[in-house]
């Protein structure tokens, strides 16, 4: 196969895990729908939205003003995305924000979950804003008020200013201060309608696939560089945590972070043992790495010992600088990870077995569909001092049957089916899991594999712009109602 058609999941070594592309899954037979699971089960107080990101959906990316991200200079980049796609256009969310954010609303969620563009604002990522930059957002958190939803933003979804990934972007110290200049400006514009902030999505994602393996934007590698951006991430993250709370006193501030369950591969007593070190190193990379510090236990050194190397990149004061107390902590889950003890990739010492090697139900990206995964999580990080868990994505990419004016996803139905009823079962058992966002809103740029993966509730035709409610929209639209 060419490179194209395989997917890396973060790792870190001299090699990294490779999950070819394939078809959807077989829906298992033991599954039925949960046709008594209903949106009030989870109480009249509980948050429902959709979520998007800027470089995904906007497109515009050269109009108004806006400066070149990173990922822009990356997906121009021959075969460094599926089919050598990029976001420029991406769903038109730019010019067609109204529409989407009413069709939100026809489904009946209560909140809408988007980024901001940080080189739409500061187009040199520092200095001189670029006012129809501002006033896009102004735009768009005004139509979702104007339609009864709550606009919930991230401040960092992955697309940092190419002026500032020149100067060595996250590996760059100075990148604190950057950041620091981006968030206060966006709080103070904003905060006045805006109360809900989250500061980051996923940095295990965005400094492991851009630092370390190269996959994502920027596009650099090796492990020092990744163990720089890690820090200095954690920082900024912090950092950015108590700009938000000084400019906006009343302000909800969260940040999120991806998270599997990690299960050892052999199940015998002697390799089961054997394997336990490759989960709890996984663990720590995977699911504690980025979390920890903020909440002031510090980096998980004693679940992977090679992070001991961060502690070069300290400066005096930094153990108090990282930690910061969330008002919420987002989760985003999508799959399990099992793993084995290996020789490579050193590092690690861990080996992730592929889905299609275990022969277990998968989506289109082969990624294991593992609904006690969800709730798995949810319990290990509600044994943190957490007190309010969200949910901020969660959603599978099929392929769409398209026929007569509808869009026929009954695997995707299952799915949200399957994966509420394990956070509703979280919740009943005590954990403070307070709302739930579905990635996502409409299908879109995702990132290296391009258009090729639809999450979406809402289908988006690339070549037209039509959109169109799935099923799985309109089970939502019904699903929501009865909490009304």
């Amino acid at each position: 196969m060419k490179r194209r058609d395989w997917i890396k999941i973060t790792s870190i070594g001299a090699s990294s895990l490779l999950l070819p592309l394939g078809t959807a899954f077989t829906l298992p037979k033991k599954h039925a729908p949960l046709l008594n699971l209903s949106a009030k089960d989870f109480g009249t107080d509980f948050l429902w939205g959709a979520a998007c990101a800027a470089y995904q959906v906007e497109g515009a990316w050269n109009k108004d003003g806006k400066g070149a991200s990173i990922w822009d200079t990356f997906s121009h980049r021959k075969n460094k995305i599926l089919e050598n796609n990029n976001g420029d256009v991406a769903v038109n969310f730019y010019n067609k924000y109204k529409e989407d954010i009413a069709l939100l609303k026809q489904m009946n969620f209560g909140a809408f979950r988007f980024s901001i563009s940080w080189s739409r604002i500061f187009p040199s990522g520092t200095g001189s804003v670029n006012q129809k930059g501002v006033e896009f957002y102004h735009k768009v958190i005004d139509e979702c008020i104007d339609n009864g939803l709550e606009p919930w933003i991230t401040l960092y979804h992955w697309d940092l200013p190419q002026a500032l990934e020149d100067k060595g972007g996250w590996t760059n110290r100075e990148i604190i201060d950057w950041f620091n200049e981006y968030v206060s400006f966006c709080t103070q514009e904003y905060g006045a309608k805006v109360k809900n902030w989250m500061v980051m999505n996923e940095p295990a994602a965005f400094v492991g696939l851009g630092y370390m393996l190269g996959y994502h934007a920027p596009g650099e590698k090796g492990p020092y560089k990744f163990l720089k951006a890690t820090h200095h991430a954690c920082l900024a993250m912090a950092d950015g945590g108590r700009v938000i709370r000084k400019n906006i006193p009343d302000a909800k501030v969260g940040s999120t972070f991806s998270c599997s369950h990690i299960d050892s591969y052999r199940d015998d007593p002697v390799n089961a043992f054997k394997d336990l070190g490759a989960v709890k190193r996984m663990d720590a990379l995977l699911n504690r790495l980025y979390i920890e510090p903020s909440l002031g236990l510090g980096y998980p050194i004693d679940g992977l010992p090679a992070l001991k190397r961060i502690e070069r990149y300290f400066e005096p004061g930094d153990d108090e600088r990282l930690k910061f107390k969330f008002d919420f902590i987002g989760l985003q889950n999508y799959f399990r990870v099992v793993t084995k003890k290996s020789v490579f990739p050193p590092f690690l010492w861990s080996k992730q077995i592929s889905a299609e090697k275990r022969e277990v139900d998968m989506n289109e990206m082969k990624f294991e569909v593992y609904p006690e995964g969800i709730y798995k999580v949810i319990k290990q990080f509600a044994k943190y001092d957490i007190s309010n868990i969200m949910i901020t994505e969660n959603g599978v990419c099929y392929k769409d049957i398209v026929g007569n004016g509808r869009v026929h996803d009954p695997k995707r139905i299952a799915f949200f089916e399957a994966y509420l009823a394990q956070v509703l079962k979280a919740k009943e058992e005590g954990a403070p899991v307070t709302g739930y966002f579905v990635w996502s809103l409409t299908d879109n740029f995702e990132w290296s594999e391009g258009y090729e993966p639809r999450f979406g509730l809402v289908h988006v035709d690339f070549k037209t712009q039509t959109r169109t409610i799935k099923d799985s929209g309109y089970w939502f639209r019904d699903f929501l109602v009865k909490n009304k």
